[in-house]
C-alpha cells in the first residue's frame, strides 16, 4: 500500500493539475457550446469514451505484460493487435456517438448542426483520440517497465486521465476548425 501511494501520489497530483487546467480551457469555450447545444451533449460522452478506450487498452497491455506476452516490438501480436482493435473500435463507435447525439438533440431541442457535421466532428475526434491513446499507452507501459513499476498501479490511471484531457482538447480543437 505504501509503495503504491508513494508512486502514485505525485502522478495523481500532476494529473489533477492537468484536469483542472483542461476544465478552465473547456469553460473558455462555454459560449460556443451553449450556442450549439448538440456539442454540449458531446462533452461528457467524449470524455467518457476517450477514458474508456484508454483504460481498456492500458488494462490489456498491462495484462499481457504480466503474462509475459508483451514485447515492445512492432511484430508482437499482443501489442499491435490490441492497438489495432482499439483503433477499430474507435472508428466504429465515434460515428455512432455522433449519430445518436444528433437524434437526441433533434428530440430534445432544435439542433443547429446537421447530422453530417456532428458525425464528422465525432469521427475525426475519435480517430485522433485513438491514435493518442495508442501512443500514450505504449509510452506509459514501456516507462513502467523501464522503471520497474507495476503497470496496474501507474499505467491505467495515467492513460485514463490523459485520454480524458486529450479527448476534450481534440473535441474543442475539432469544433474550432469545423464550425
Amino acid at each position: 500500500m505504501r509503495s503504491i501511494t508513494k508512486t502514485m501520489l505525485p502522478v495523481l497530483a500532476v494529473l489533477t493539475s492537468i484536469e483542472i487546467a483542461m476544465g478552465l480551457v473547456l469553460s473558455s469555450f462555454e459560449s460556443t457550446l451553449f450556442q450549439y447545444p448538440s456539442l454540449l451533449v458531446l462533452v461528457p460522452v467524449i470524455i467518457g469514451t476517450a477514458g474508456s478506450l484508454g483504460s481498456t487498452l492500458s488494462a490489456r497491455l498491462s495484462t499481457a505484460f504480466h503474462l509475459g506476452l508483451l514485447e515492445f516490438k512492432f511484430s508482437n501480436y499482443h501489442l499491435t493487435g490490441n492497438i489495432l482493435s482499439t483503433m477499430a473500435l474507435s472508428i466504429t463507435i465515434f460515428p455512432l456517438i455522433g449519430a445518436i447525439t444528433w437524434v437526441v438533440s433533434t428530440i430534445v431541442f432544435e439542433p443547429l448542426l446537421g447530422l453530417f457535421q456532428i458525425v464528422l466532428i465525432t469521427t475525426f475526434s475519435g480517430i485522433l483520440i485513438s491514435i493518442f491513446t495508442a501512443i500514450i499507452a505504449l509510452i506509459t507501459t514501456y516507462s513502467s517497465y523501464l522503471l520497474r513499476l507495476d503497470p496496474d498501479d501507474v499505467v491505467i490511471p495515467t492513460v485514463t486521465n490523459l485520454c480524458d484531457v486529450f479527448g476534450i482538447f481534440v473535441l474543442l480543437t475539432t469544433i474550432f476548425f469545423l464550425i
